[in-house]
């Protein structure tokens, strides 16, 4: 089923896709008021599908669902397009194996990257990341306005799963939205995890880079990232009815 809009045809299934992946991360406390977005690669390679302007995680809908072009161009839906695209097309761009992108203003991930320390493996949760450490974005803590700052992130993102922005928040990427919104729940925990072990005077043990290595591919295989994904979305459904 499509809706034309804007001369383009939307895609009704990707943005039924996005905005579950946006009410997903609202479940879990990553909303933050109107700004942070997911975004999915469009197939036809005419950009990225993600959340138009001015709504929050739990407020989107598929009529709030843009798709945007490289350019920064609404080709299909209603509404503004985010300033902070160019770190969706940049990042799909430079990364032929990425389905979808987050950008998040995770509070723990924030004051985590502050601290410029190594994140450290204490659960499960940091293992997608550390290879042997997650990247940090320290260019700018300012908004990702416009492709060289878009091109900057992707090359300090690299091969990664993601990276944190000090002073702003992070921006994990997937082969689908449910693997990159996963990703978005994992780095956040592991952060919070981390600050507090600090907190408790350590952390003095946590799984060593082979340990890390065979987590990766036994703990966070595609089925582990959709089974989370499924559960968040059961989560979500339950408690809209």
């Amino acid at each position: 089923m499509t809706i034309h809009l804007r001369g383009t045809a939307v895609n009704v299934d990707i943005a039924e896709d996005v905005t579950r992946a946006h009410r997903a991360l609202a479940h879990v406390g990553q909303s933050d008021m109107v700004w942070g977005h997911v975004s999915a690669r469009d197939q036809d390679g005419r950009g990225v599908w993600m959340k138009a302007a001015g709504w929050g995680f739990e407020e989107v809908t598929r009529e709030r669902v843009l798709l945007v072009s490289p350019g920064g161009e609404v080709l299909a839906g209603e509404g503004r397009r985010h300033l902070e695209y160019p770190i969706h097309t940049q990042l799909v761009a430079a990364r032929p194996d990425v389905g979808a992108v987050v950008h998040s203003h995770a509070p723990a991930a924030a004051v985590f990257a502050s601290l410029d320390i190594p994140l450290r493996a204490l659960s499960h949760d940091a293992v997608p990341f550390l290879d042997p450490d997650i990247p940090r974005y320290t260019d700018s803590g300012d908004l990702i306005r416009d492709d060289a700052m878009g091109l900057a992130l992707a090359q300090v993102v690299g091969d990664s799963a993601g990276a944190l922005i000090p002073g702003h928040g992070f921006v994990v990427v997937g082969p689908n939205l449910a693997v990159a919104v996963m990703r978005a729940v994992l780095l956040e925990r592991a952060c919070r995890n981390h600050l507090s072990a600090l907190a408790a005077g350590g952390p003095v043990r946590w799984s060593d880079e082979s340990e890390i290595a065979a987590k990766r591919a036994r703990v966070w295989s595609l089925d582990q990232y959709q089974a989370g994904y499924d559960y968040l979305l059961r989560r979500v459904h339950d408690t809209s009815h």
